[in-house]
């Protein structure tokens, strides 16, 4: 049996994810709203490349952020780092909500925004991959890839619950009163979640022992470990772009592309998220059978094969079609998504785990996944092909299949 203090240490690191993961989520899918509310013009495919460039920006920060966290996990301890970043990400959520608009602030509005999505930005940098940290380090033998992929499932869950209270809104309330105001609900309620987070961090136990005082992860990581760093920076590619064009770009395709109402679009999504907990949380327990690189470059492969065919079906009018091929995503992202956290942990030395995997890893996510839904705006308003996106997705799957070959497998062979 588990003992308590383990499950507490689990769910504390759980319901950070599901916090960082949701206010993201909440973002691109109310791009629309927010490109109507902070950013002048009639025009309605600028303000949403303006909103999700500066969702991007959010990202960019990702691996200073990485890099902040990273360090106070390996200094300080994980507990430390945890409690930092679930609070810097829940006021700065809040205030998101309560921010005046361009009408009300003028040039203040997007400027303030874009403050906030910084400071976001500082925090989700370490906070997803300090906690899959931990909780690696104290999974039962055997059970590493399992756990890993539980743990990262809260993002899942935080992302798939920020879809759900957009539906929840987007069925209530008519389109102009939920561009008016309405987006800003789901804002307000994340203060909530990070409130939850906060409480279970505080008294939990940290089970990882901080280095001595002299410890200097961030030199060590960057003069003695240039090789391991680089490809911590390449794997996550395929899951970053796939990850943020497939649940949650793709809010916004298929409302401009395929013509789908913003509730169907939502409704959607969040049931090909839902799709994603089992996916992940299957693909680690595999892995921890048959090995993690085996399960990783098969999504991976099938991720580049799928793509366009996988776009094609959702670029149908029959919502029928349009699930089919987000539920084809779900599989083929989401056992790159279950695997590659215990992957990251167990290649890398304990004493610069947090620091090491949260630049590397936040690298992919930030310029690479945090990009992707800004690129893929511009690609198809730019070229007129609205399967454009699939692409990114292939060469992502690409940078990650290279990476992916040069790791060593992890789980010792079965006798």
């Amino acid at each position: 049996m588990i003992p308590r203090s383990r499950l507490r240490l689990f769910a504390a690191g759980t319901i950070g994810n599901v916090l960082e993961f949701y206010d993201f989520a909440i973002y691109g899918f109310f791009a629309i709203s927010l490109g109507r509310t902070f950013f002048p013009g009639n025009d309605p495919v600028t303000q949403v490349l303006a909103a999700f460039g500066v969702f991007g920006v959010g990202f960019l920060m990702r691996p200073l952020g990485g890099l902040l966290t990273g360090f106070i996990g390996d200094r300080f301890g994980r507990r430390t780092a945890l409690s930092y970043s679930v609070t810097a990400m829940a006021v700065p959520t809040f205030l998101v909500g309560v921010l005046p608009g361009y009408e009300t602030l003028g040039v203040a509005a997007p400027i303030l925004l874009i403050v906030l999505r910084i400071i976001q930005g500082l925090s989700v940098g370490g906070e997803y991959t300090t906690s899959f940290t931990y909780m690696v380090e104290n999974a039962p033998p055997g059970r590493a890839g399992l756990t890993a992929a539980i743990g990262g499932s809260g993002a899942t869950i935080g992302m798939m619950l920020g879809s759900g209270v957009g539906t929840l809104m987007a069925a209530l309330l008519p389109p102009d009163a939920l561009h008016a105001w309405g987006w800003r609900v789901p804002f307000l309620l994340g203060l909530a979640v990070g409130a939850t987070g906060y409480l279970l961090r505080r008294d939990v136990q940290d089970m990882h022992a901080p280095p001595h005082i002299g410890h200097r992860p961030i030199a060590e990581t960057f003069q003695h470990n240039k090789a391991l760093l680089a490809r911590l920076s390449f794997l996550p590619a395929y899951a970053a772009v796939g990850h943020y064009l497939m649940f949650l770009y793709i809010v916004s395709w298929l409302q401009f592309v395929d013509r789908v109402a913003p509730e169907r679009a939502l409704s959607l999504n969040t049931e090909s998220m839902a799709a994603l907990i089992p996916v992940m949380v299957a693909a680690g327990w595999l892995s921890d059978r048959i090995g993690r690189k085996p399960v990783l470059i098969a999504s991976i492969v099938l991720g580049f094969v799928g793509a366009v065919p996988l776009l094609w079906l959702m670029h149908h009018p029959d919502p029928d079609m349009i699930r089919l091929g987000q539920l084809g995503f779900a599989l083929v992202v989401g056992g790159a998504m279950g695997v590659q956290p215990a992957l990251l942990v167990e290649a890398t030395p304990p004493h610069i785990r947090c620091t090491a995997i949260a630049v590397g890893y936040n690298i992919s996510y930030g310029l690479l996944g945090g990009m992707a839904p800004l690129a893929a705006t511009w690609l198809v308003e730019r070229t007129t092909m609205d399967l454009s996106p699939a692409f990114l997705v292939m060469g992502a799957a690409a940078i990650s299949f290279v990476a992916a070959l040069a790791f060593k497998e992890t789980v010792p062979r079965r006798g």
